[in-house]
Formats: C-alpha cells, sequence, structure tokens
C-alpha cells in the first residue's frame, strides 16, 4: 500500500491541487477540511506526513499538533 499523505486544508481548490499532485506521485491523499476532521482521520488512519494549513477555521494550525499529542 502507498504512503498515505494527510492534506489538513479548507479552501477546497487547494485541497484538490494538492490531493491530485500527491495521488500522481504515488501516494495516497487523504482530505480534512479542518482540525476535528482531522483528529479524526488520524485517529482511524495513522498517516505518513500532514500536509498541514496554518489557518484553519476556529482552530489554529500551529495548536493542532500539540492538541493532538495532548
Amino acid at each position: 500500500m502507498p504512503a498515505s499523505v494527510l492534506i489538513v486544508e479548507d479552501e477546497p481548490a487547494v485541497a484538490e491541487l494538492l490531493a491530485v499532485n500527491i495521488k500522481h506521485a504515488g501516494y495516497r491523499p487523504l482530505r480534512a477540511p479542518d482540525a476535528d476532521a482531522a483528529h479524526a482521520l488520524v485517529a482511524e488512519v495513522l498517516p505518513d506526513l500532514i500536509v498541514l494549513d496554518w489557518m484553519l477555521p476556529a482552530t489554529s494550525g500551529l495548536v493542532f499538533p500539540s492538541e493532538a499529542a495532548g
């Protein structure tokens, strides 16, 4: 199974562009539009890499990693 890349991005066009390029490079893209969805995906499928938007709605991308660790 190819390595998975979680894309945490609230702009659908940006998320789609990233997902298409990640898939084209041979990886499995996973998408989350916000921190809550990203937390759920991380709990379900631990991705190999996370591409994280810093300016997420309701939660800063800078805060997200520390929330996931706690």
